[in-house]
C-alpha cells in the first residue's frame, strides 16, 4: 500500500503504443521485441502466451473497461504503457486510473456498500483479504478460474510462481485476489558511513559492540543516538540517526498497522500472521474465522505492554533522533528525506521507493556516488525485545487484483484478462525492472536481476533469501479493514500531539476496535453480513487473567537488552548459504 504518487514514467510510454488497425500477432511481436525484454521465458514462449490472449479476448474486442489502482511506479507503467500494449494485442481498451491509496480503499468500500459498478477491477491491497473473504462481495478467484472464467484463465498463469499467493488466500482456502506488485518494509542504512573506520572505532568504544546492521531495537536506538548526538555532522552536513513521520493523518495509521507492533513483538508466533494474536493485536483462535477481541481484557494485545512499548519508542525516536519537523510530516512529506543524504538509517522503509534512491545525483539523489552506485544498503528490520523466533518481523504490501460481484460478468472477465496480462511471464520481468516490486519467483531469479543486483542495494538478495517469508501483510484476523483501519491514526496522532500517553491512546484504540467489532457481530448474527465469520467477542475479564497467560505478553523488566548487530557481508553470506 502505501504509498504513493512516485514518478517512474517509462520513456516507452512516449515511443511505443501508436495504435494499429487491429489486434493481432504482429502487434504482440512488436511489443515482445521492443518492450517486453528481458523476460524469464523465451521469445517463442512469449509469442505462444500472447496468442492465447488474442484468442481468449476475441469475444471482448472493442470493449472499454475501467480499473483503478494507487500510484506506485509499477502502476504508472501499467497505466501508461501496458494499457496500450493490451489494447493493440487484444482489442480491449483499458482506462487504468490512478488515485491515492485512501481513495482506492474508499472506492472499493463504496462499490461494496452500494452495489454500483464504479470500476471493473481494482488493485486492492491484500490487507483486505479478511474483508473480502467474509463480506462475500468479491469474486472468489479459485471458483471463477475453475468455473465461469475458465475460458479466460490463462493456462500459463502459474499461480505457484507468485511469491505472495498465500497472502491473498482466505480462511476458507480460496484465492480472492491476484498479486500485481509486492514490496517489503526493510531497514535502510548508509553503508558508506557505517564502513568508516573512525566511526566504527568510536561506536565500539562507547557501546561495546560493533557498528553494523542492528538485529534488535536496542542496537537501532544506540546507532540513532550515536549519529545524532556524537557524529552530528558529515562532510559539512548536519546528520540524524533516524527518520520517521508523525502527522495526524490516515497514513499514520498505516505506519502502525503495517506490523509496527509485530516488529516490537506484540503478537503471537505464527506465519504469515500470529496465532491467535495478529499484528493488530486482534485475537482469533486457531481453526476459527471469528475474531474475539483486541483489548487485553478480551484476550487481545492492542493495548498490552509490548504494543505500548512500540508506540512509546516510535514517539521517542521521532523526537530525539529524526530531522527537525519530522514529527509534523505526513507519509508523503517524509519521502524525500533519505535522498537528501542527511539520515544514517531508517528502521522501516518501503522498498517501493527504491526508484527514488537509485536515481542519479543529477536528479537530486545524494545517496548514490558519481557512477550511480548506491551508498546505502537495505537489510532485515531489527525486532523489539518482545519478539520471539517464529513471529513475523515485518510487513509486505501485496497490491492485488480484486473483482467485485457487482461488476457485470462480461466486464469482470475482460478485466480479469487485463490483470493476467500485466502479471504474465511475458510482461512481468520487464515490469519488475521498472517498478522493482517483485511478484514472481521466475522474475526475481532471472539472470537480468543477477546482473542488476549490485545497483539495487540488497533488494534482489532479500527477495531471493529465505528470510522474505517473515515479512507478511495484514492477515485474516482483521474482519473489516476499511472500518478498523480508520480508527488507528486518530489515536496514534494523539500521542504525537501529547494529548494522551501511549498507554492511554492504546487503551482507547483497543476499546474503539472492540466497539466497532461488536457492531459487526450484531450485523453478522442478524443478517449474515460477514458470512458467519464476523467477530464473536469474548466477555471482558480482568486483564490479569490474560496477560502472560496466553493473551498479551507480560511487561519485561528490561525493555532494552544488550544491542546486537551483524556485519552486512555476513548477513548476505547467510542468505546465500540458505
Amino acid at each position: 500500500m502505501r504509498k504513493t504518487l512516485l514518478s517512474a514514467t517509462s520513456a516507452f510510454a512516449l515511443t511505443l503504443g501508436a495504435p494499429v488497425a487491429h489486434a493481432d500477432m504482429a502487434a504482440a511481436e512488436k511489443w515482445i521485441n521492443e518492450e517486453f525484454q528481458p523476460s524469464a521465458i523465451s521469445v517463442d514462449e512469449q509469442k505462444a502466451e500472447m496468442q492465447w490472449f488474442i484468442d481468449a479476448a476475441a469475444p471482448y474486442a472493442g470493449m472499454e473497461i475501467n480499473v483503478l489502482s494507487e500510484g506506485v511506479p509499477t502502476h504508472t507503467y501499467e497505466s501508461e504503457v501496458l494499457t496500450k500494449a493490451f489494447e493493440e494485442i487484444t482489442g480491449i481498451k483499458v482506462n487504468h486510473q490512478i488515485l491515492g491509496e485512501g481513495e482506492v480503499v474508499q472506492a472499493v468500500q463504496t462499490q461494496m456498500q452500494t452495489n454500483r459498478n464504479l470500476y471493473d477491477g481494482y488493485v486492492n491491497d491484500s490487507d483486505l483479504i479478511g474483508t473480502h473473504a467474509r463480506l462475500q462481495q468479491a469474486y472468489p478467484l479459485s471458483d471463477m478460474m475453475e468455473g465461469d472464467w475458465s475460458d479466460v484463465t490463462s493456462p500459463t498463469l502459474d499461480l505457484d510462481d507468485f511469491i505472495g499467493i498465500q497472502f491473498t488466500t482466505g480462511p476458507d482456502g480460496k484465492i480472492y485476489q491476484l498479486p500485481d506488485q509486492q514490496f517489503a518494509n526493510l531497514y535502510w542504512f548508509r553503508k558508506d558511513w557505517f564502513d568508516r573506520e573512525d566511526l566504527q572505532a568510536a561506536f565500539k568504544e562507547k557501546y561495546g559492540y560493533d557498528l553494523g546492521v542492528p538485529i534488535n531495537w536496542s542496537a537501532y536506538e544506540d546507532i540513532a543516538e550515536f549519529f545524532t548526538e556524537d557524529v552530528k555532522e558529515i562532510d559539512g552536513v548536519q546528520i540524524y540517526g533516524h527518520m520517521d513521520y508523525g502527522k495526524r493523518a490516515p497514513d499514520l495509521g498505516w505506519r502502525m498497522t503495517d506490523a509496527w507492533l509485530s516488529m516490537a513483538g506484540a503478537g503471537s508466533k505464527g506465519l504469515p500472521n500470529g496465532v491467535p494474536i495478529d499484528e493488530w493485536g486482534i485475537r482469533m483462535e486457531e481453526g476459527t474465522c471469528n475474531p474475539v477481541g483486541a483489548s487485553v481484557s478480551r484476550g487481545g494485545a492492542t493495548n498490552g505492554p509490548a504494543a505500548v512499548y512500540a508506540i512509546r519508542k516510535w514517539d521517542e525516536w521521532l523526537r530525539k533522533y529524526a530531522p527537525p519537523g519530522a514529527a509534523s510530516y505526513d507519509f508523503y512529506q517524509s519521502l524525500p528525506a533519505l535522498a537528501q543524504g542527511n539520515v544514517a538509517q531508517q528502521i522501516f522503509w518501503y522498498t517501493a521507493f527504491v526508484p527514488d534512491v537509485v536515481a542519479p545525483r543529477s536528479a537530486g539523489n545524494n545517496t548514490v556516488d558519481e557512477d550511480g552506485m548506491p551508498l546505502w544498503k537495505m537489510a532485515p528490520s531489527p525486532h523489539g525485545p518482545y519478539w520471539e523466533e517464529g513471529m513475523k518481523v515485518g510487513y509486505q504490501d501485496v497490491g492485488s487484483w480484486t473483482f467485485l460481484k457487482s461488476t457485470p460478468m462480461d466486464r469482470a472477465k475482460a478485466a480479469w484478462l487485463y490483470a493476467q496480462f500485466v502479471t504474465s511471464k511475458t510482461v512481468d520481468t520487464k515490469k519488475s525492472h521498472v517498478g522493482l516490486t517483485f511478484i514472481r519467483n521466475s522474475s526475481v531469479n532471472d539472470e537480468s536481476f543477477t546482473e542488476r543486483a549490485p545497483k539495487l542495494g540488497g533488494l534482489v538478495e532479500f527477495y531471493r533469501s529465505p528470510d522474505r517469508v517473515v515479512w507478511t501483510p495484514t492477515g485474516i484476523n482483521v474482519p473489516d479493514y476499511p472500518k478498523l483501519a480508520q480508527i488507528w491514526w486518530q489515536q496514534i496522532g494523539d500521542v504525537n500531539a501529547g494529548t494522551f500517553t501511549p498507554q492511554q491512546a492504546m487503551d482507547r484504540l483497543a476499546e474503539e476496535m472492540d466497539i466497532t467489532m461488536a457492531r459487526m457481530q450484531q450485523a453478522d448474527e442478524a443478517a449474515n453480513v460477514y458470512g458467519g465469520c464476523g467477530p464473536r467477542l469474548n466477555e471482558p475479564k480482568d486483564p490479569s487473567e490474560w496477560i502472560g497467560k496466553g493473551g498479551a505478553k507480560a511487561k519485561l523488566e528490561n525493555e532494552k537488552p544488550q544491542g546486537e548487530t551483524i556485519a552486512y557481508e555476513d548477513l548476505i553470506k547467510q542468505w546465500q548459504a540458505n
